[in-house]
């Protein structure tokens, strides 16, 4: 679906929802589409709940929802366990096709290496972070659970077609320089606001060169940006992670903007001027250079989350901090982001590392990130973590301090006990 004569051409939202709605569709109008593929976590349960009140029996196509337990796993008390509970009976009694059930991980992760997501798909989930999907081409995007009924009921859903912004990135990361602290460097510059129910894309050479995993840390934040979907264009390398995590390159149909694709804005970022960033609290947007930071003492280290928890940043984490100790005052969390990164930082050694160098090796899930298990802070305390959110109260007391930054400065602090660049 190209531009025509006089007619600009399309941004990778407006393709993939014009496929969904059946007709061309252009930023700013409203479209009914048709969607490939529902993520539920413990969040699913409601929306069961309102599937079993309006007296639904039978699902849109229970072959196209995944359920993943993720976020209170294992349950960490009573009414998480009886929300599991809840959950799998749900599951049982709609026939959902895919259930991970405790055994997965972090739902986003799980759905990309599990073959859940194809360039081109519109795949709504129970979580705000669903925007990751777009670091594999596919629109991505979170829903309440209200949305999430109708969409298991019917399998449609209405949007209006965002307008698009560009990010055309330029050049190489610096050594020590890791794609979170780009992105962090970008909620800086554009805010939380900054994007706000608009597409994002990320083009250029500099994205080209990004590896898969360090594309979904970005797309996994760009709703922290206020971004509704966030795109990087489908390449080799997005074909080659499909192919080894089950999905051949002929089972899907990747969507790219067309050359002339209208834009609302465009911007080109240079990569190489990019150093170590930090989010200070309370938000993700209030971000310095971490020389400006240095020095701030910490209590805890937590390396985990659905943004910077897979292979890739537990090697690096883990190289830094071989021979190593982690500073006595503070306590470090390793959480990797699925059992399938759990088992290959296993089978490489990773996680004898972390252990050597005193940090505690968690079973991937979420608890540790949004405060319900796993590493909660108490008043006073200060944790630096390379996960995606630091409002106040998030990871425990809300007299507790989160700062966020990537994986090696993660690393580094907690060796030094203080923020500090690896």
């Amino acid at each position: 679906m190209g531009s025509t004569l006089g007619t600009p051409g399309m941004t990778m939202a407006e393709k993939i929802l014009s496929r969904a709605a059946g007709r061309e569709a252009r930023a700013g109008e409203t479209v009914v589409a048709k969607v490939d593929r529902l993520m539920g976590h413990e969040g699913f349960r409601l929306a069961g709940m309102v599937l079993e009140e309006a007296g639904i029996e039978r699902l849109w196509d229970p072959d196209r929802i995944v359920i993943v337990l993720d976020h209170a796993v294992p349950a960490p008390d009573e009414a998480s366990a009886q929300g599991h509970a809840v959950i799998r009976k749900q599951v049982e009694k709609y026939g959902i096709g895919t259930f991970y059930d405790t055994r997965g991980g972090i739902s986003h992760q799980v759905m990309c290496e599990k073959g859940h997501v194809a360039p081109g798909e519109l795949i709504l989930g129970t979580d705000s972070h669903s925007t990751m999907y777009g670091a594999l081409g596919a629109a991505g995007t979170g829903i309440g659970f209200t949305e999430t009924a109708y969409v298991c009921a019917t399998g449609t859903l209405w949007f209006t077609v965002p307008e698009t912004i560009e990010l055309r990135l330029r050049g190489e990361l610096p050594p020590g320089v890791m794609s979170k602290d780009l992105m962090l460097h970008l909620a800086r510059r554009f805010t939380v606001e900054g994007a706000q129910y608009r597409s994002v894309e990320w083009t250029g050479d500099g994205a080209a060169g990004l590896s898969v995993e360090s594309r979904m840390t970005m797309a996994n934040m760009a709703v922290e940006i206020g971004a509704k979907f966030g795109f990087f264009l489908p390449d080799e390398k997005t074909f080659a992670y499909l192919a080894e995590h089950g999905l051949p390159r002929d089972t899907y149909q990747p969507v790219l903007p067309d050359p002339d694709a209208a834009y609302a804005q465009s911007h080109e970022i240079d990569l190489t001027a990019i150093e170590p960033q930090v989010a200070l609290p309370h938000s993700p947007d209030n971000v310095r250079p971490v020389s400006e930071v240095a020095g701030q003492r910490v209590d805890q280290a937590v390396l985990g989350s659905c943004t910077n928890a897979r292979i890739e940043d537990l090697r690096i984490a883990a190289e830094y901090l071989r021979g190593k100790q982690v500073a006595k005052h503070v306590r470090m969390y390793v959480s990797p982001a699925s059992v399938d990164v759990f088992r290959q930082a296993m089978r490489e050694g990773l996680l004898e590392d972390f252990l050597e160098a005193g940090a505690v090796v968690l079973n991937p899930g979420c608890g540790a990130c949004f405060g319900k298990h796993m590493g909660l802070l108490a008043a006073g305390e200060v944790c630096i973590s390379s996960t995606n959110r630091n409002f106040q109260g998030r990871m425990g007391s809300p007299e507790a301090r989160v700062f966020l930054a990537s994986p090696l400065t993660v690393a580094a602090s907690a060796v030094a006990g203080e923020i500090a660049r690896a």
